[in-house]
């Protein structure tokens, strides 16, 4: 089945970067966004004003929407309409693997194939088209899809083929990157106060065992620069950590130092709502 005409849902800090990719790259695009579709929509994309008008007229909607409320009121909104054009939708939130079953359950019953498909890579990484997608869902459609896909992605993984374990995957890597920022705000602030140079402490790690996510990006792009622009919110790696941790307790799995990473992210969130994740490093000097 070729795929015509794609929707895309949500325009904000990383949808709307991806869905200019997808039209840049001369798929023929339709948008939609709740805050305003018009003033939202990138170059080359048509936008519309309801979501049944975007269901009437594509083959498969992209969804990057902010969270598990937000992706289940369109589900049930798609489930919903008595006549719809689209086929598939494709999930690029993070909401967590009970949410994303639900929505599975909810567009399954009525015909519509849903895939779990969450991104890594932040804000820079979906306008640079660089970001990875953890794909849970049938693999024929991700075949179906990979040249859009590639308009926007650089790293396509099929992880599985059910709902929910994309998630998983988005959950417990944010988790890490939430880990290793807090860790290596922790050491540099250790370093600072035995009298060493912030850039030489990131050179010798970044070559040495303590290498991790935040001393190779973070710390030299974002924070020795003092610009903290890595285009992801505090709040949300609060809310992914906490998915994270609850998701492990609920599988029995270990979760000690989640419990304590978490609790930081959230008191950082609580403090610092709407800042970029990166001032964790100021969170933590400042405590």
């Amino acid at each position: 089945m070729n795929l015509e005409c794609l929707g895309f849902v949500g325009l904000g800090e990383m949808g709307g970067p991806m869905a200019a990719k997808i039209a840049g790259g001369g798929f023929d695009l339709v948008v939609y966004d709740k805050a305003g579709s018009a003033k939202r929509a990138p170059a080359g994309a048509r936008p519309v004003e309801t979501l049944a008008q975007i269901a009437e007229v594509t083959d498969s909607i992209f969804l990057s929407l902010p969270g598990g409320p937000a992706v289940i009121a369109v589900a049930e909104g798609l489930a919903a309409l008595p006549e719809r054009r689209v086929t598939t939708v494709i999930d690029l939130s993070t909401i967590g693997p009970t949410k994303a079953r639900e929505a599975a359950a909810l567009l399954g019953s009525t015909g519509i194939t849903y895939v779990d498909a969450p991104v890594s890579g932040g804000k820079a990484g979906a306008k640079a088209g660089t970001i990875t997608v953890m794909w849970a869902g049938p693999a024929a459609e991700l075949e179906r899809h990979r040249t859009v896909l590639m308009s926007f992605c650089k790293n396509p993984f099929h992880v599985g083929e059910n709902a929910g374990q994309g998630q998983a995957l988005k959950i417990l890597n944010n988790f890490l990157s939430g880990t290793a920022m807090a860790a290596t705000s922790e050491a540099i602030l250790y370093g600072l106060s035995q009298g060493l140079d912030m850039k030489t402490m990131l050179d010798v790690i970044n070559v040495s065992t303590g290498q991790n996510t935040a001393s190779r990006d973070k710390f030299p792009q974002r924070i020795l620069t003092g610009t903290f622009d890595a285009g992801f919110k505090t709040a949300l790696l609060a809310k992914d950590s906490r998915l994270f941790l609850d998701n492990a307790r609920a599988a029995g799995t270990a979760s000690e130092v989640a419990a304590v990473i978490t609790d930081l992210w959230e008191r950082c969130g609580g403090a610092m709502p709407d800042s970029d994740f990166t001032r964790i490093y100021q969170f933590i000097r400042d405590s």
